[in-house]
């Protein structure tokens, strides 16, 4: 965790606090490493998903797309698989 904190009030409905509590003893960590490790899990996931749209964006700006013949491929591909 970097060397500088801030606190951070916020309300939640009881059952996830329960929740929270449970997850915290059984793994021996404090309610507040365990919410603050799912915050940063949360931020750091929606960044990458919003990273990956915002360059999809910028290639479909660009007009690059897959050509009629590598979408039939692919789908070809995952379509086998999943019979």
């Amino acid at each position: 965790m970097p060397g500088t904190t801030s606190v951070l009030t916020l309300r939640l409905d009881s059952k996830l606090k329960n929740q929270l509590d449970q997850l915290s003893k059984v793994t021996q960590r404090s309610r507040s490493f365990v919410a603050a490790e799912a915050i940063r899990e949360y931020v750091s996931l929606n960044q990458w998903q919003i990273g990956e749209i915002k360059q999809a964006i910028a290639e479909a700006a660009r007009g690059e797309f897959a050509s009629p013949k590598e979408v039939a491929r692919t789908m070809n591909k995952w379509t086998r698989r999943a019979r």
